[in-house]
């Protein structure tokens, strides 16, 4: 019998809060982890519900007590935005679940979008001392519970104390600008986002799906604890077009600027057939679902969700392509050119996604696109492949098997290949410098950009990554601006 069934047996015999928490001390096993309450998949494969349900207060504490509480904890060296894990984890074992979110809200603005869709076993939980030996503490979920909990019980972050007179602009509303524009108002500045689009969220509201991430719940209440620090949210303002950095500087009177404005132009193959009806980018295909409501049936957003669709890609977003068209009614499967143990996508979305019925066609990849005599998309033409030796990334380089061809048929196919960041602000700032792949160049040690007073982060500086990398960026510029405004 595992631990929950123990537990909530007992549970039913006892009165006391003492009886049930010596119970649960004496019933979880310290190495192995609290699991977590899911949809089943049968269910889940056809709804945009969210998948995973999270921890109630009593799974929390016990998943809690398995931290060894380090005298040296690694943990926190894993994480992006150096968040004081076990000193959350301290207070939520006490069941202070309010003074645990006290403690997160002091390094990260977004606990309850982190705590759903960070790599954690890849930061944080990579360096759980608990993992040596067993499972690592389940640093992601206790985070979430924590602040879904904040959020139920209508906790707020704290405010900043005085004002400092200095003023800066934020440009783009994702995790990057969300992060910056919170430690800058909590340190006094008057902080702006111009968001282009017009709702503020970025990546987080058009590329994540709701089923992984729900927007009105979690993404927009996150929003609004971030204006509740001061910041200010302008939507529908297309920097480089509706105004330009040095517009914003010199009539719009702001001392520094940040840009997060993310990495949101898709790559393309370059492969025949590519501009075929049919073929969509991931970004296109993720947006009208996600921003625009296309799964709702009370919105008018027009999507093509397809009957057999395949799915170019094996990162996470590549996931999120296929398990949205999934939904959507279609048969998915997800092309890769190197194999399961390469995938880039985290582990627990592509387990998901296998139990939902996704297929993985792994070693291939297109070569072209079939169409019919109208256009539209009728297959995919692959050849397999084999891994040769690493490349530059560690990875072992996938090389076509000759003559391996074979087609795979399809009517939509779904390009998730990466993305870069778009060039209308580098080209519309003269002085703001980008490397070979469009990336802005900027200071790893204070995001300061080659223009003066001009800072930069996030998916805009690195091309496309993670969503506490992009935080992690932000909250690193947020200290250069703050130093580079006592300088000035």
């Amino acid at each position: 019998m595992n631990v929950l069934a123990l537990v909530g047996r007992v549970w039913q015999r006892v009165e006391s809060n003492a009886a049930i928490e010596e119970v649960v001390e004496m019933a979880v096993d310290p190495f192995k982890r609290v699991p977590v309450k899911e949809q089943e998949a049968s269910e889940r494969a056809h709804n945009f519900k969210e998948v995973c349900l999270g921890y109630n207060i009593e799974e929390a504490k016990l998943e809690a007590s398995r931290c060894l509480d380090c005298k040296n904890p690694r943990c926190v060296n894993g994480c992006p935005v150096g968040i004081d894990i076990p000193g959350f984890i301290r207070q939520l074992k006490e069941g202070n679940v309010k003074d645990a979110y006290g403690v997160i809200t002091e390094y990260s603005a977004l606990p309850a979008i982190c705590g759903r869709v960070c790599p954690q076993e890849s930061q944080c939980e990579k360096y759980c001392v608990r993992g040596i030996k067993g499972d690592a503490v389940s640093i992601g979920k206790l985070e979430r519970f924590t602040a879904d909990w904040a959020r139920e019980n209508d906790i707020k972050p704290e405010k900043t104390a005085k004002k400092n007179g200095k003023k800066v602009a934020v440009i783009g509303s994702g995790p990057a600008g969300l992060t910056c524009a919170g430690e800058l108002a909590k340190a006094g500045c008057e902080v702006t986002i111009f968001e282009a689009l017009h709702k503020a969220g970025g990546v987080l509201v058009y590329g994540i799906p709701e089923f992984r991430l729900p927007k009105d719940e979690v993404v927009e209440k996150e929003v609004e604890n971030v204006k509740n620090l001061g910041v200010t949210i302008k939507t529908d303002y297309v920097i480089g077009k509706s105004i330009t950095i040095d517009e914003l500087m010199d009539e719009g009177c702001f001392d520094a600027v940040f840009v997060g404005s993310g990495a949101g132009l898709p790559r393309f193959m370059g492969i025949p057939g590519e501009l075929a009806n049919g073929v969509f980018s991931a970004n296109e295909y993720l947006t009208r679902n996600n921003l625009m409501k296309a799964f709702d049936d009370s919105y008018d957003t027009v999507i093509h969700p397809g009957k057999n669709v395949v799915v170019v890609g094996g990162g996470n977003v590549a996931m999120d392509a296929a398990r949205t068209a999934l939904r959507l009614g279609a048969k998915v499967t997800v092309v890769y050119r190197r194999g399961e143990e390469e995938l880039p996508a985290r582990k627990e979305e592509v387990g998901h996604a296998k139990e939902e019925g996704i297929i993985f066609d792994l070693l291939r990849n297109p070569v072209s696109i079939i169409t019919d005599e109208n256009n539209w998309v009728k297959g995919v033409k692959v050849i397999k492949m084999e891994l040769g030796e690493p490349d530059e990334s560690g990875r072992r380089s996938p090389i076509p098997v000759e003559g391996s061809e074979y087609e795979i048929e399809c009517d939509t196919v779904i390009m998730a290949l990466g993305t870069s960041p778009n060039p209308l602000i580098s080209t519309t700032t003269p002085g703001l410098d980008t490397n070979r792949r469009g990336c802005l160049v900027a200071d790893e040690e204070t995001g300061m950009t080659t223009k003066k007073g001009v800072f930069a982060g996030g998916d805009a500086v690195t091309g496309a990554a993670t969503v506490i990398l992009a935080m992690g960026a932000g909250k690193t510029a947020a200290k250069g601006i703050l130093k580079y405004l006592e300088e000035k």
